[in-house]
């Protein structure tokens, strides 16, 4: 009978020489293993520094120490008709949020000028609902030849789902990039959301592909998913080889069905404090840098962004998460507020790390 070989990674003697040795592996063309995934995630507390120093290999040998600011308008907000358990903005929200509908073209032209002020590379336009209507298109493709005019920035749109029409009339205005997040994995995704599949969002990015954009995509972690789902969401992106890989950690929203069931319960044995924000715990810190550290090591070409909730999980442990990360939204999020813009300046130029701006 043939013997199956032991994975390398688990019979390493040494979490540094696991962890380099794995790191190396990746720089040479190897796909991380979902074996691998889980025990990246799964990892002691004691390897964490290790497990840093071994990814930063990964992402210095694409991106040096550099940072790409990304700077976020939500050109639409609330009245979206979809049911996703975590948004503020969706129908099944109570939250106390400002909704407003399409903005016009000069307020869009006025972020983007804010965007290039903050040393933004990437301005994010995003309009809430399931997918969008012909007024959304029409003001995107009015309004990005503007920006691109008067700004040197690169587009990302967040419009929903998209037609393979509306996808190619996005290219043509400019539009560099298209965000969709796929949010977690496959298996877990009717817990958070029963009005569209899993299967739409990913028919999007591959419209978003054909048309002839990269793809922006991610994901919310502590939802109540178990590890792994985060490990299946960062291999499928992997395989969709998005351009850039966002990760929000969960925060939870009073109003929302996500929120409130976070704020009434409480840990269990069977929903440990790291895997379930549903426990009204707060993710721990470490795991959010090893969540990091997996993306990256999945995606090793990727723009990994640390996204919403980065703040609130990763506290005095943020300057870490660019070790494996290479990118961060300078301002607020869609309806949370994030840090001051002069923090996160410190923040990079303590860590030795330098801004690419447009």
């Amino acid at each position: 009978m043939s013997r199956v070989p032991e994975n390398p990674i688990l019979r390493s003697p040494s979490s540094v020489s696991k962890w380099h040795d794995l790191a190396g592996r990746v720089l040479e063309g190897h796909r991380l293993t979902a074996v691998e995934g889980l025990a990246i995630l799964e990892s002691g507390d004691e390897e964490l520094l290790d497990l840093l120093a071994a990814t930063y290999r990964v992402r210095h040998r694409w991106f040096g120490n550099e940072v790409h600011l990304n700077y976020l308008i939500n050109a639409k907000c609330g009245g979206c008709g979809e049911d996703c358990g975590y948004c503020s903005q969706s129908r099944v929200s109570q939250a106390p949020i400002a909704r407003y509908p399409l903005i016009g073209p000069e307020q869009v032209l006025d972020g983007a000028r804010v965007a290039a002020e903050r040393q933004a590379r990437t301005y994010c336009i995003v309009t809430s609902g399931r997918e969008p209507g012909a007024r959304e298109v029409d003001m995107l493709t009015d309004v990005v030849p503007r920006v691109k005019a008067q700004y040197r920035l690169k587009i990302c749109a967040s419009p929903g789902l998209l037609t393979a029409e509306q996808a190619a009339r996005l290219k043509a205005a400019g539009v560099d990039r298209v965000n969709h997040n796929l949010n977690t994995g496959r298996r877990f995704y009717p817990r958070i959301c029963t009005t569209h599949a899993y299967q739409d969002r990913l028919d999007t990015l591959s419209a978003v592909r054909r048309a002839g954009m990269e793809i922006c995509s991610g994901g919310i972690i502590g939802m109540g998913e178990q590890p792994s789902d985060v490990v299946d969401l960062a291999m499928e992106l992997g395989v969709l080889e998005a351009e850039a890989v966002p990760v929000n950690f969960f925060q939870p929203i009073a109003g929302t069905p996500l929120g409130d069931a976070a704020r009434e319960s409480r840990p269990t044995e069977e929903q440990p404090i790291v895997t379930s924000a549903m426990s009204g715990a707060r993710l721990s810190p470490r795991y959010c840098l090893k969540v990091l550290c997996l993306f990256r090591l999945a995606n090793p070409r990727c723009e990994l962004r640390i996204a919403a909730g980065r703040e609130m999980h990763l506290g005095c442990l943020q300057p870490l998460g660019l070790y494996p990360a290479n990118s961060i939204f300078v301002g607020d999020y869609l309806t949370t507020k994030g840090q001051a813009p002069e923090d996160d300046y410190r923040m990079i130029e303590a860590m030795g790390f330098q801004v690419v701006e447009a």
